[in-house]
């Protein structure tokens, strides 16, 4: 039995529209790419720590936890958080992460390994809704009342977290950890994902203007660190 060619106009539109689907799933992780370019560093690069400016707070955001304990990308970013702190970039951390459950406290899991390696308990701060990171940004301004802040978390998910803290209305610069070097393939595939986050991400800031899961009330403890003598940014 034969089959009749489509038509050329047929075969045009089709490959006109699958361009456009094309460039419409490109434009969220372009705009997220442009907007952050000239605000983010990789970590334990030449001279990354001078390129890092003064700020008010590292916001971590959190990255799983495994039996209990944060996962490899999140140890490395609260590694970088206390970095930043001892170089005297922050003054405080704001630990973000999800605590949903009662069984599973990313919040309280960060500030137990920072505790562990001599980040004092006064200068670190609890979020315990960053349920992802739009919600992280936006309450660190609304909730905890930043202004101006370094974002940590790895390189793949460094231009959206950093646009994404811009767009909720932060100063913001970024600071990421190159995971691929020790692992390859879970960064690869969590890279892979970023385009469907970023997607999403670019609903919940410009199209929706998503509120967070938990936008209040109103937290005092990092704005009582900031009003402490000699905070940067304060």
């Amino acid at each position: 039995m034969a089959f009749a060619r489509p038509a050329r106009k047929t075969v045009r539109r089709l490959y006109q529209g699958l361009v456009l689907l094309s460039v419409l799933a490109l434009a969220p992780m372009t705009w997220a790419w442009l907007d952050s370019s000239d605000s983010r560093v990789v970590a334990d690069t030449g001279g990354w720590l001078a390129r890092v400016p003064a700020s008010q707070v590292a916001l971590v955001l959190g990255a799983g936890l495994f039996s209990g304990h944060p996962s490899p990308f999140l140890a490395r970013r609260l590694d970088i958080a206390a970095e930043l702190y001892r170089a005297g970039k922050v003054r405080a951390l704001l630990l973000s992460g999800d605590n949903s459950r009662k069984e599973y406290d990313e919040p309280t899991a960060m500030r137990d390994y920072l505790r562990a390696r001599g980040v004092p308990d006064a200068v670190m701060v609890l979020d315990y809704a960053g349920f992802d990171t739009w919600d992280s940004c936006v309450r660190a301004r609304q909730v905890f009342g930043a202004e101006r802040l370094t974002v940590v978390t790895q390189v793949f998910h460094l231009p959206r977290a950093v646009t994404l803290c811009r767009t909720a209305g932060l100063t913001t610069f970024g600071v990421g950890d190159d995971s691929a070097r020790q692992w390859a393939v879970t960064t690869y595939a969590s890279a892979t994902r970023e385009l469907f986050a970023t997607g999403k991400a670019f609903a919940d800031a410009l199209l929706l203007h998503s509120e967070p899961v938990y936008p209040g009330p109103r937290e005092t403890s990092l704005r009582a660190i900031l009003a402490q003598p000699g905070a940067p940014g304060a």
